[in-house]
């Protein structure tokens, strides 16, 4: 379930008061209650009773605050996640490893190109819980796939991607061989 920010929801701060929260919520509730025709709205009113409703008690209010306290605590992970440059380069290490992990298997087994979950996250030293978003990017992309017994190989344009030159001139697969030998 998505949480949803009623302060944001209701346009207060987190230290209003009941008189506060009360005052903007007939203000909200008169906007877009299902009869309102011009600004009526379904949806938004049922968010805003629920706002409302859980702010106006202060044991629910309490319960909340701790929620939203764990909510802003990933938002401000997220933020500065999304600020660190050096996450967009940790990701595409571990994608090309995992592309050149891929490749060396399909040149070893043309006919058995695969590796399952568990020895891909071993032999790419990075943790399911990471390695899901690897994965998942790389399959949308079409550089990766499941075989029929439901391990991961790489495809054509894998290949191909997995040995396309970088700014440096030399191919992803070398340069990150090279790097694991150091």
């Amino acid at each position: 379930m998505t949480f949803i920010d009623y302060y944001d929801l209701l346009e207060i701060s987190p230290r209003a008061t009941p008189e506060t929260i009360e005052r903007i919520f007939r203000y909200f509730a008169k906007r877009y209650h299902p009869d309102n025709r011009e600004t009526g709205d379904e949806r938004r009113f049922s968010d805003l009773v629920e706002a409302h409703n859980t702010l106006r008690d202060p044991a629910a209010r309490a319960q909340y605050d701790i929620h939203y306290g764990e909510y802003l605590g990933h938002q401000r992970e997220t933020a500065q996640e999304a600020s660190d440059p050096r996450v967009v380069e940790k990701d595409t290490i571990v994608q090309a490893r995992v592309l050149a992990l891929l490749s060396a298997r399909r040149r070893q087994d043309v006919n058995n190109p695969g590796i399952g979950d568990e020895e891909l996250e071993r032999l790419s030293g990075c943790p399911r819980e990471h390695l899901e978003f690897h994965l998942w990017y790389l399959k949308a992309k079409g550089f990766i796939g499941r075989t029929e017994n439901g391990t991961f190989a790489i495809t054509v344009q894998g290949i191909d991607r997995a040995f396309s030159e970088q700014p440096d001139g030399r191919p992803v697969a070398t340069r990150l061989l090279e790097n694991a030998t150091r």
